[in-house]
């Protein structure tokens, strides 16, 4: 037998579209002699669909996508997600399912049993929990067919579920798991992916195919690498990341486990490919072309232009640079060097008039106060509102370019330098930032050196340097990494070596800096914990004020 996996990247909501990709990789499937087919997690309409499953035409349309799949699968077996409507009264209105479907006809449904509630997912809001288990035969092999999470619950060890859906069906002896995903990208889930395959193939002792889709849903990154693993807990093989693509495998290839194809792990790697995949099915998805960003000479806004053109094209990306009286000479000098070096357009628009019709028409008002965060801020919504003129003029997306560092303790201005259609690095620290930074040179100078080097500034009074409001970002990142991706409270990151009166006062940043980040473009998520729909705080609390 000859399974293939698809891993593709589909679009929600785009019916006819998902409907001829799917069909298309099913008429390669048959070309290359495949007797199944594997698709993703609600690949007919797109993972996650949210509210639109609350829409009885959505899945109206849906099931019209579905008949088409069907009525395309003569000659070869489909195995692919889609929601189904729950026939009885109680319980949600919705089951998350795999179908496998062969020579016209819906075969086998299995419905989802563990449906995730927690960071970004919120599939009990929509779906009902499987109750009920079995496996199915074709063309004399067992197999039993799961749904992403479904694999999770090793064994039932999982304190977030009661059942583990695989004990139930290995009691029917299957021959291979078919498992079909959309689990989003984060630098470290491709190992842990790897980990819980492992962990299953070993406790059930039978092959794993496992399809995952690929591609970006606004700031949700789903990453690819489908992996087929061998019933001694051979990876057979690893899918690219970040890639549409089809292999097949040979089940007796499979079963003897004698090959070993994993892809190469890098964090840096992985997130530079994923911001790249991110902006490109942003703009692509939502029918946009061109992109507009501030550059400064800094080292943020210079990897976010990078990210662009490599993204989107040189011609589809413009900057702006826009020098105060603050500014440095070297400034102005390496961000034009970058972007001549990306061959982009880009143009210098001075703000110091700017900047002295606002203190001219406040002066009366502001009379004998001295300078202070105010005026740095009128500087920086100087600069959001040419962006945004030349975003409304020309059709280009404005891309922010803050890091998570200054995200999470407030170091930015809204309607300022926190504008933006898209949040490019919102999910990446200031250290993390420098590392890409180092990536993307490691070949050739792109960014030139000195912003890479030179102290960070957002240049808005004489000599103004991040540290003199900040610690020292190995230090700051440190302890935002432990609040944020660890959950853990001030005492536990004291107890940890930092001083309690630092920790303190950045936890506070953070809390009290959570109605900014309210306001602020999707943060693409890179992190196993991003700014956004996985992390809810309140505005209003008390914890740590």
């Amino acid at each position: 037998m000859k399974v293939a996996i698809a891993q593709l990247n589909y679009l929600i909501g785009d019916f006819d579209g998902n409907v001829s990709k799917i069909t298309e990789y099913i008429n390669k499937a048959k070309e290359a002699k495949a007797d199944i087919v594997v698709f993703g997690e609600l690949a007919i309409c797109g993972y996650p669909p949210r509210d639109f499953l609350e829409f009885s035409d959505f899945i109206a349309q849906s099931d019209q996508a579905l008949s088409k799949i069907t009525e395309a699968s003569q000659g070869i077996a489909v195995v692919l997600g889609a929601p189904t409507v729950n026939p009885v009264v109680e319980g949600k209105d919705l089951y998350n399912s795999v179908y496998f479907i062969s020579d016209g006809e819906v075969k086998h449904v299995q419905h989802k049993a563990l449906l995730p509630t927690y960071d970004v997912f919120d599939e009990n809001r929509y779906f009902e929990p499987a109750t009920e288990f079995s496996t199915l035969e074709y063309k004399g092999y067992k197999i039993a067919l799961t749904v992403c999470e479904d694999i999770w619950n090793i064994g039932n060890e999982n304190p977030l579920y009661v059942t583990c859906p695989l004990d139930i069906l290995i009691e029917e002896k299957p021959d291979f798991v078919i498992n079909v995903s959309a689990s989003p990208f984060s630098y470290n889930h491709a190992e842990e992916r790897l980990e819980v395959l492992k962990a299953n193939v070993d406790r059930y002792k039978v092959p794993f195919f496992y399809s995952n889709n690929v591609g970006a849903q606004t700031e949700l990154i789903f990453d690819g690498g489908s992996v087929v693993m061998s019933a001694n807990g051979a990876i057979h093989r690893e899918m690219p990341y970040f890639t549409e693509c089809m292999e097949v495998f040979d089940l007796d290839e499979v079963i003897r486990g004698d090959t070993h194809q994993e892809q190469p792990k890098d964090d840096i790697a992985e997130i530079h490919d994923a911001i790249i995949c991110g902006i490109k099915d942003y703009f692509g998805k939502l029918g946009f072309k061109k992109a507009i960003l501030g550059l400064s000479g800094g080292i943020d806004s210079a990897v976010t232009a990078v990210m662009a053109q490599r993204a989107l094209g040189s011609d589809n990306v413009r900057v702006l640079l826009m020098p105060s009286q603050f500014s440095s000479d070297h400034s102005v000098n390496d961000a034009e060097a970058l972007a001549i070096n990306l061959n982009i357009q880009y143009d210098i628009i001075k703000i110091k008039d700017v900047f002295d019709a606002f203190m001219d028409k406040l002066g009366g008002h502001f009379e004998g106060l001295d300078f202070n965060v105010t005026e740095e801020n009128i500087q920086a919504r100087v600069r959001g509102t040419l962006l945004m003129a030349f975003s409304n003029k020309f059709g280009n997306i404005l891309l922010n370019t803050s890091n998570k560092s200054e995200m999470a303790v407030g170091y930015g201005t809204l309607y300022g330098d926190l504008a933006g259609g898209l949040s490019v690095l919102g999910d990446v620290y200031k250290t993390q930032v420098y590392a890409l930074a180092n990536y993307i040179n490691k070949d050739s100078e792109v960014i030139p050196k000195n912003s890479i080097t030179k102290p960070p500034s957002a240049e808005l009074r004489p000599n103004q340097k991040d540290s003199d409001s900040l610690p020292d970002y190995d230090i700051l990142d440190e302890i935002l990494f432990e609040y944020i991706e660890n959950r853990k409270g001030p005492q536990e990151i004291i107890d940890m070596g930092h001083d309690p009166a630092l920790v303190k006062r950045i936890l506070r940043l953070v809390n009290i800096n959570e109605f900014k980040r309210y306001q602020t473009a999707p943060v693409l998520r890179v992190s196993s914990k991003a700014f956004g729909m996985g992390r809810r705080m309140p505005i209003v609390g008390k914890y740590l004020s």
